[in-house]
């Protein structure tokens, strides 16, 4: 795979490249690589990354070199890192360092499940009747944030390095670095999920700490502008001290200067579309179409791809399409759903509730419309390749993304990348933030997933659309896509890294970065 910052280089030329010269270091809680045992003689194999963030950055740290540091959950990681805690990676042709952190099952019960996703995760997504913000929790996810920011500080070195924290698990760590003596270095911190309205965050008995925490950060980026107001306007609410320059989206905090952005992150399309054209691809597609009868008719496939998460929409999409079949007769048997589920945060009992549940919802439309030759839904849970699942997406005549609340929703964009044959339709909720892009909300069909009734009429009307109204939609979409992919956002995100860096040091900022993304 070829790295993915082809876009700023190919545009003004390697010299401009802004991660030269840098000591790169990315924190995350999720590492890159993990070492596993294998096989009844425990042989070391390495899990890769297979999509996302992870995958996306991982070419740009080859090429630039530096440090990732990330917890290490692979039961053999331990056997493979040095005294320093350290593997260099990728295993086969070594260009960076991971730095892993080691979290007993206590910790990370307090740190990750506890105050991470039964706290900040129901806050930004507005669902404050999940969240629980235990004092217990709030000192682990303390703790383990000093312990990032400890290792952090240890790996930086040279002149301004850049440290680029991701998502709500480290909202902490950049206070502390830059309290460890790292006054020069350039931290960045993208936030993954929505950030709330200050009536929502108010609810956070850490309110303070968090904001305090972020605003460490030279940079803090968010997905749209919606979040990016929502961030500034808690800030001026919440932390009397801090002035909020609205005009350049600047908070003055303690000292230091903060610029929020938003920078909407985009997908790999390139590399899922070759996936989707794959032979892998076709014969993953021609076996799943044949055991579910699919091949051979003119059955359309309705396709639904995520995280077994309350914030998704799932059960709501269950709902739609009871009402489509209860009260349209005549579409039994003409389209089959296909949910793509996987597990997450199995040790939170909230997650636990609602994944039964939606194994439930997956028997009662079986039970209620199926028949001999025609199964409504199908439940598909196992691990795919790459491919494999951009295999589904190009054959899937009706894609439904119905979050209720998402800070972008990157499957939208990945069921784009693989329409190839442009003959698919998007239904998306008007509440992930991928919908806030004019493009998205002009050409996907918007529903409401609160809607029933509504939601169902939407997936009827899809399934309806003409070859000409569907190809229409589809180039405009894909062609959005693939000028706004993963590269062109970790292009604008160093940018303006590149930019602080350039105004610290007194140079003439380029005209191209401070903007909002």
């Amino acid at each position: 795979m070829q790295p993915l910052r082809t876009t700023f280089a190919e545009t003004l030329g390697d010299e401009h490249d802004p991660t030269a010269g840098k000591h790169l270091v990315v924190v995350s809680n999720r590492q890159p690589y993990r070492h596993e045992f294998e096989g009844d003689d425990d042989e070391v194999v390495v899990d890769r990354p297979t999509g996302g963030l992870t995958a996306g950055l991982d070419p740009v740290m080859q090429s630039a070199g530096g440090t990732w540091v990330a917890w290490g959950d692979g039961g053999a990681d331990p056997q493979v890192a040095d005294a320093d805690d350290c593997v260099a990676v990728p295993p086969e042709d070594p260009a960076y360092t991971l730095r892993r952190l080691w979290l007993d099952e206590e910790t990370v019960d307090g740190y990750y499940y506890g105050y991470s996703n039964r706290g900040l995760w129901p806050l930004c997504h507005s669902a404050l009747t999940k969240t629980r913000f235990s004092q217990e929790y709030w000192e682990r996810y303390r703790t383990v944030n000093e312990r990032f920011a400890d290792a952090v500080a240890e790996q930086c070195s040279g002149d301004r390095p850049w440290v680029w924290f991701q998502d709500y698990h480290l909202a902490l760590a950049p206070r502390h670095v830059r309290e460890s003596g790292n006054e020069d270095a350039v931290l960045a911190h993208f936030w993954h999920i929505p950030w709330p309205g200050p009536d929502v965050y108010r609810s956070c008995p850490q309110r303070e700490e968090l904001l305090d925490g972020l605003l460490a950060n030279d940079l803090f980026g968010v997905h749209i502008d919606r979040y990016r107001e929502n961030f500034l306007d808690c800030v001026e609410e919440i932390l009397p001290t801090a002035i909020v320059d609205r005009q350049r989206s600047v908070v003055h905090y303690e000292g230091g200067e903060t610029r929020v952005r938003s920078f909407p992150m985009g997908v790999d399309a390139d590399r899922i579309a070759s996936g989707a054209t794959s032979d892998e691809a076709s014969a993953f597609w021609e076996s799943f179409a044949a055991d579910n009868r699919l091949d051979g008719s003119d059955r359309q496939v309705v396709l639904g791809v995520d995280r077994l998460d309350y914030a998704k929409g799932i059960l709501e999409r269950f709902d739609a399409l009871e009402h489509l079949w209860a009260n349209n007769p005549e579409w039994r048997g003409r389209f089959t759903y296909v949910q793509k589920g996987s597990e997450t945060r199995t040790g939170i009992r909230d997650y636990r509730e609602y994944q039964s549940r939606i194994g439930e919802a997956v028997d009662r439309l079986n039970d209620r419309f199926g028949t001999d030759d025609w199964q409504p839904v199908v439940a598909l849970t196992e691990m795919l390749s790459e491919p494999a699942l951009a295999g589904l997406y190009r054959n899937a005549d009706v894609a439904l993304v119905s979050s209720i609340r998402d800070g972008m929703n990157l499957v939208a964009k990945e069921y784009v990348a693989a329409q190839v044959d442009h003959d698919g339709v998007l239904v998306l909720s008007r509440h992930a933030g991928v919908h806030d892009d004019p493009v998205f909300a002009e050409n996907a069909l918007t529903t409401d997933p609160l809607d029933t009734c509504a939601f169902s009429d939407t997936i009827r009307t899809a399934l309806t659309l003409s070859s000409a109204d569907r190809s229409r939609r589809m180039r405009r979409l894909r062609r959005s896509v693939h000028e706004n992919d993963l590269s062109a956002w970790m292009d604008s995100v160093f940018e303006a890294m590149e930019d602080i860096g350039e105004h610290r040091a007194g140079a003439t900022p380029s005209p191209h970065s401070d903007t909002d993304g």
